[in-house]
């Protein structure tokens, strides 16, 4: 699929490396840093939790929205499959908002590679792929999450992929508030 010139950006972090939505919160603390309207749309995480990326990106005027039901083996396959329907149906309309200079679609790879239930039926690799040709032409696109698509990185201007060298989850540690939270 050809993407027609446009200044906007599209910008994926993947790969199975720590980091990603990191990354993607980085670029847009540079963008509010410059005046531009950010908003971030988590596709899985959910509501009933809160995250130190919420907190602080809310605390500099970006809105931050948890879309999705959680882990997905700690709902059922139908618990999901509505929040990914919900969550998609969100982005579309922000993306077309005009409203916003940045928008970060962050674990929407990992949505896209979900394989315990199916999800291609409410959100496949050629909806983000349309999206992404639709979208207004100065609109930045982040996208994140491990398992990037070939097809949405073929068309990305900008791939980066965080490589996995060590991790303390290896040795039983668990998450810790304020480094993945």
């Amino acid at each position: 699929m050809s993407v027609p010139h446009r200044d906007g950006r599209v910008i994926v972090y993947t790969g199975d490396g720590k980091g990603k939505t990191t990354a993607a919160f980085g670029l847009a603390l540079r963008a509010v840093g410059r005046g531009m309207n950010v908003a971030v749309l988590q596709f899985l995480k959910s509501p009933e939790r809160t995250y130190g990326e919420q907190l602080a990106l809310q605390r500099l005027g970006v809105e931050v929205r948890q879309l999705g039901a959680g882990f997905t083996w700690t709902k059922t396959p139908d618990v999901h499959r509505e929040a990914l329907k919900r969550a998609w149906a969100v982005a579309k309309e922000y993306v077309h908002s005009g409203r916003y200079d940045v928008i970060v679609l962050d674990e929407l790879n990992n949505a896209l590679a979900i394989d315990r239930f199916p999800v291609d039926d409410i959100l496949s690799v050629n909806d983000v792929l349309e999206l992404i040709c639709t979208r207004p032409p100065s609109l930045h696109l982040v996208i994140t999450g491990r398992a990037a698509h070939p097809e949405l990185m073929a068309v990305a201007d900008i791939v980066t992929e965080m490589k996995l060298v060590k991790h303390d989850y290896e040795q039983g540690r668990t998450a810790m508030k304020g480094i993945e939270f």
